[in-house]
């Protein structure tokens, strides 16, 4: 997370490449920074309530001072590492935790869904971002998610959120039915 920060205060993205960037983080910034802001409080207070104290005051400012960095730091790895639709896979990702890549020919259909609430089921994924998702995309076959603790699990069946469903949809679709070109037949010799 403290490599996020340094590229976001660069404004810089993580592996977006040649791909087209989908943006995930605008519905929970407000949030993120809310929190950030309780830490603080939390902080301040902590410092005048252990005054006295100066060994546990030292080590509760540190983990204090680690925690408002961490929230920083899992906002900012939501900014820099956005959605990426690659030329021929589509690269589902939140945070540092999930880095799916889905080839094109595996999805199957993809559409805008906006989706407040979600139950647990076998052979799905739900990536919430402030507890809802907006696209919903269905695969021909299983793929491989390696979860939070490396346990594998097969889905066939992804929900997750971008600021702009409707342009990641129309994109996906486009670039599904994007065929390569034939090549032209060269010119006879004379």
């Amino acid at each position: 997370m403290l490599v996020s920060l340094a590229l976001w205060v660069t404004r810089r993205s993580h592996g977006t490449g040649t791909g087209q960037a989908f943006g995930y983080a605008r519905g929970q910034g407000a949030m993120m920074f809310g929190f950030a802001f309780v830490c603080l409080v939390e902080t301040v207070t902590m410092s005048v309530l252990l005054k006295d104290l100066p060994v546990v005051h030292a080590v509760v400012f540190v983990l204090d001072v680690y925690t408002i960095v961490f929230v920083i730091g899992l906002h900012a790895s939501n900014v820099v590492r956005p959605h990426v639709l690659e030329p021929d896979a589509l690269r589902i990702r939140r945070a540092v935790h999930v880095d799916l890549r889905i080839p094109l020919e595996r999805i199957v259909s993809v559409r805008r869904e906006l989706r407040a609430t979600h139950t647990c089921k076998d052979g799905e994924l739900d990536l919430a971002m402030g507890a809802q998702t907006s696209v919903t995309l269905e695969l021909t076959e299983p793929i491989t998610h390696l979860t939070f603790l490396g346990r594998p699990r097969r889905i066939r069946l992804v929900r997750f959120h971008a600021d702009d469903p409707d342009a990641l949809v129309h994109a996906v679709r486009q670039a599904r039915s994007a065929r390569p070109l034939a090549s032209p037949v060269p010119d006879l010799p004379a």
